[in-house]
């Protein structure tokens, strides 16, 4: 089995919900839920990047290692490449991305995407994605969408409907029906720690800013972004309150159910 590691960014000032890693979810906060399943994908070690000193209390208070990140980063990559230069990781160590607002991703998710990396010496970057089936979410800006080679490489991804129908006159509709085949893509990433090096000494592209993705920045530069069909699907992550209150609920069931 692949040896790999989880960072987990988490900021404080979240636009839609700020203070989200510190919300309470059933007893315990958002970080922390997180933190514990991290831990149960039985990764070799796991640490929280943060740049509030608030956060680093309270997981330092629950056992976890924490490393203090820079508030000016563009991106959660920023915050791990910075973890990678500060912890001096070798530079085939392969790191996984667990974002700090997903406190139900199963352990099966978080090892495909270390193992895709792992098995692809041509990728810099694997991610995982799923088919959308609904139309309502190929025409959603929250759901990123991503397109593919033939080989399983990224070509793009946009908030946008893409690939984009076109009608049978020739001209773009305004609400494409979906096609046959449409990715959603899962936000979790592996990398190898040279690669966050590089990541870290590039600037954000004009691509990236605009979409505010920014796995974009390394399609910019000429990376191979590897996407796998996801084994398994995460559960609910948390941007708004409506989505906190979901994920509480879910997280009392379980408890409800033993």
């Amino acid at each position: 089995m692949v040896e790999f590691d989880i960072v987990i960014p988490a900021r404080y000032a979240s636009t839609r919900l700020p203070g989200k890693p510190l919300r309470d979810v059933a007893g315990k906060t958002l970080i922390q839920r997180v933190y514990e399943c991290a831990v149960g994908s039985a990764a070799r070690q796991v640490v929280i990047a943060t740049d509030d000193d608030a956060i680093r209390r309270v997981a330092e208070d629950f056992g976890a290692t924490v490393v203090m990140t820079a508030k000016s980063h563009d991106s959660g990559t920023d915050r791990l490449a910075e973890v990678v230069a500060r912890l001096e990781w070798p530079d085939e160590r392969i790191v996984v991305n667990l974002q700090g607002d997903e406190p139900l991703v199963p352990a099966q998710l978080i090892h495909q995407v270390a193992e895709g990396l792992a098995q692809d010496d041509q990728a810099s970057i694997a991610t995982v994605c799923k088919e959308i089936r609904r139309q309502r979410d190929y025409t959603d800006p929250s759901v990123v969408k991503v397109v593919t080679s033939r080989q399983g490489y990224a070509m793009y991804f946009s908030r946008a409907p893409i690939p984009w129908s076109r009608q049978d006159n020739g001209l773009p509709s305004r609400w494409p029906e979906k096609p046959k085949r449409v990715y959603h893509h899962i936000g979790m990433y592996a990398y190898r720690a040279g690669y966050l090096r590089r990541f870290a000494a590039q600037q954000p592209c004009d691509i990236e800013r605009v979409e505010k993705l920014e796995q974009l920045r390394a399609l910019w530069n000429g990376e191979s972004i590897r996407v796998l069909k996801a084994y398994c699907l995460p559960g609910p992550g948390v941007d708004t309150i409506y989505d906190l209150e979901n994920v509480i609920r879910i997280f009392e069931r379980q408890q409800q159910d033993g």
